[in-house]
């Protein structure tokens, strides 16, 4: 199968890609800008006469229809995007052009090469700030942050594409996703924070922020499961953990996996910025029932990721 993955060098796309590969039947093309990817996580797929990698901009007309026309791809996993929230803030730009157009783009492209398969990178800041349980026909959905606005107008013309050219479509809804390759997130600051300040830790809003984290290798396998055994034209499933972990003792895991004794100091507030979700608690039971259950927990996803992100500030 001829397969595309958008954003595929960044860092849940590359994972994704050698999830893929595991498959002998599968030829995969990674498109990526290399704003927020990096080569170094795909180096080890390069020599892999089943790999192509294509440094081009999504919102390039020419270059996009070029990779198409050369993969004549079965399936696109799309998951180029913002992926920091707290950074459109200042720049709502930053999400209309690179979350929602590069999904147009993708889509129209699709369209035009009669591509009718794709698998899209969703997340939960489309369901917004509230304190009920998420479940996937959650409604109405009024999301507090542009990255939500993004990927919730992606979702609504990924419907109107599905529904009019004969896409099949797997929206893949998931919260923070933590582990190897990061380059962004709390997690990443507050080791660059420890490192960068000798005295103390500072941590963003009152540290009782609590949301599921979960580990990128979990959710790889779990979107090539929810692909390979959904069947719908149109499906959809958030994808997590049942457990979930507070602010405060992330900042906890840190310090200890990095034998660090110091003061935590809380900014205060219930959230660390505009566009913070600080609670969300989802469903499960779709994807549950599907056959499909998270190997670890949002601690040990947490305490895996703060172990990758030493070493890799180390080398």
């Amino acid at each position: 199968m001829n397969i595309l993955v958008t954003g595929g060098a960044g860092f849940i796309g590359s994972h994704l890609c050698d999830q893929l590969l595991n498959d002998e039947k599968n030829y995969v093309s990674v498109v990526d800008n290399l704003s927020l990817g990096r080569i170094k996580n795909i180096e080890h797929l390069i020599p892999n006469a089943k790999f192509k990698f294509y440094e081009i901009d999504i919102l390039n007309d020419t270059e996009l229809n070029s990779v198409f026309v050369e993969g004549k791809f079965d399936v696109v996993f799309h998951l180029a995007a913002n992926s920091d929230i707290a950074k459109s803030y200042n720049d709502p730009s930053v999400d209309l052009n690179n979350t929602f157009l590069t999904t147009f783009k993708v889509l129209n492209s699709m369209r035009v090469h009669e591509v009718k398969q794709l698998v899209f990178a969703s997340t939960s800041a489309i369901y917004g700030d509230t304190i009920e349980t998420l479940n996937e026909d959650f409604g109405p959905l009024f999301p507090v942050s542009h990255y939500g606005a993004g990927k919730l107008a992606s979702e609504a013309f990924i419907s109107s594409f599905s529904a009019n050219y004969g896409i099949q479509t797997w929206i893949i809804r998931f919260p923070n996703v933590v582990g190897e390759r990061t380059t962004h997130g709390i997690l990443f600051d507050f080791v660059k924070k420890i490192n960068d300040n000798p005295i103390y830790l500072e941590v963003l809003g009152n540290g009782e922020q609590n949301k599921p984290y979960v580990y990128v290798r979990d959710l790889v396998e779990a979107i090539n499961f929810v692909w390979t055994n959904s069947s719908e034209k149109f499906n959809y499933f958030n994808i997590g953990v049942d457990s979930s972990t507070k602010v405060k003792d992330i900042a906890k895991i840190v310090l200890e996996e990095m034998n660090e004794l110091r003061e935590i100091r809380f900014t205060g507030g219930d959230r660390g910025w505009v566009g913070d979700v600080p609670f969300f608690s989802y469903s499960l039971d779709k994807i549950h029932d599907l056959g499909w259950k998270a190997k670890n927990t949002s601690d040990e996803a947490v305490r895996l990721s703060i172990r990758s992100i030493v070493n890799q500030i180390k080398k």
